[in-house]
């Protein structure tokens, strides 16, 4: 997703799923990654600090069609 934060435009990574479970491996593997992570509610995991999206995109690669936020 494509955010406009202040009139900068920037990349956030949203990942949502009601287990607990699968939302622990998901951070786990951030964590071992290095990439900073936040809960934004209690079913989603938020990406968005500018070296931690940097990071994702190295390891799953950038993606080819962001949404704006306005969209999602």
């Amino acid at each position: 997703m494509v955010a406009n934060d202040r009139g900068v435009l920037s990349v956030r990574y949203h990942f949502s799923n009601r287990s607990e479970d699968i939302i622990g491996l998901f951070t786990a593997a951030l964590d071992r990654l290095g990439i900073t992570w936040r809960r934004s509610d209690r079913y989603t995991v938020s990406v968005y600090r500018k070296a931690a999206t940097a990071r994702l995109d190295e390891f799953i690669g950038p993606k080819d069609r962001a949404l704006p936020l306005h969209c999602a």
